[in-house]
């Protein structure tokens, strides 16, 4: 273990290990539960980045830790850092140190630029953001569909039907279908198929409902032009990702997929279901029409590496 440079001499910094991961999950929900008064993280979702192919634990994180107790931590992938300060920690410059060495590792990992996405409630945050120069990239939203809300279905035109997902057959159609829509964001790095079926579908609780296709019938074969993943926890569902194909946009297959998904999660024990999207798709008015509302904000800053 190293001593952090700054004003907490008595915190110590060494890279994370999966027997952390119970910590590095409780800190995160304590975190959020701060921020916003609600907690997203799972503790699955924390294993799933860190078995990722592409990411190496052991030099792609930090731990900082008191007395045994972690008190911070950071992890830096595809040139974005994720990382957080205990509410109780907070105000003694770990989130500083933390950030400055997210900025030093994405150097010796050849990124071009580090940024990190904080909640807009987190006014520290931000203004350390800042104090080092980084720019606002995009702002994100959390929206939520209240519980006993619906929306209204549309009939899918008769070349497209909602499909099961089937893992050995259509893994790799949905992986391109997610991959092909988010790289027109800007600033978005891509993803390889073994991160995205690692992260979505060799996770502990991944079942097959989870995943809807929409597939269009060409010369009778069906191809994938629309997918989302849904999960349900705690009662709460989540769509965490949604796609339709360019060319078949405008046709409804979104809206169908967003019904699909809500009462996939109904039908699993939840009650409102909730998404996230950014101001990189477009798609806030979307969603709002559709009857969800905005819950939480959060602002993608910047930095550009030289």
């Amino acid at each position: 273990m190293s001593h952090v440079t700054g004003p907490s001499p008595s915190v110590t910094a060494r890279p994370l290990t999966f027997s952390d991961a119970q910590a590095v999950f409780e800190l995160t929900r304590d975190a959020e539960i701060a921020d916003s008064g609600h907690a997203m993280v799972e503790l699955e979702d924390i294993r799933g980045d860190w078995s990722r192919p592409s990411f190496d634990l052991a030099s792609q994180s930090i731990g900082y830790f008191e007395n045994g107790l972690l008190v911070g931590y950071g992890e830096i992938h595809r040139n974005r850092l994720e990382a957080s300060v205990h509410p109780a920690h907070r105000g003694r410059g770990i989130g500083k140190t933390l950030f400055g060495w997210g900025l030093e590792r994405g150097r010796d990992l050849g990124y071009a630029r580090v940024g990190q996405t904080v909640p807009v409630t987190n006014r520290a945050a931000l203004g350390l953001l800042k104090s080092f120069g980084c720019e606002l990239l995009w702002t994100s939203w959390v929206l939520e569909l209240p519980a006993g809300a619906t929306i209204d279905d549309a009939p899918l035109p008769s070349a497209y039907r909602l499909c099961d997902f089937d893992p050995e057959r259509d893994s790799r159609e949905v992986y391109q279908t997610f991959e092909d829509a988010f790289n027109e964001w800007p600033n978005r790095q891509p993803q390889t198929f073994d991160d995205w079926r690692v992260h979505a579908l060799d996770r502990s609780d991944f079942e097959p409902w989870q995943i809807i296709v929409v597939a269009q019938d060409v010369g009778g074969a069906e191809h994938i032009v629309g997918a989302c993943k849904v999960t349900a926890n705690d009662g709460e569902g989540w769509v965490d990702q949604i796609a339709v194909r360019r060319e078949a946009r405008g046709q409804g297959l979104g809206r169908a997929l967003l019904v699909a998904a809500f009462a996939r999660a109904r039908m699993h024990g939840a009650s409102a279901s909730r998404l996230n999207t950014d101001s990189r798709t477009g798609a806030l008015g979307l969603y709002e029409h559709v009857g969800m509302a905005v819950v939480q904000t959060y602002e993608h800053h910047s930095l550009t590496l030289t």
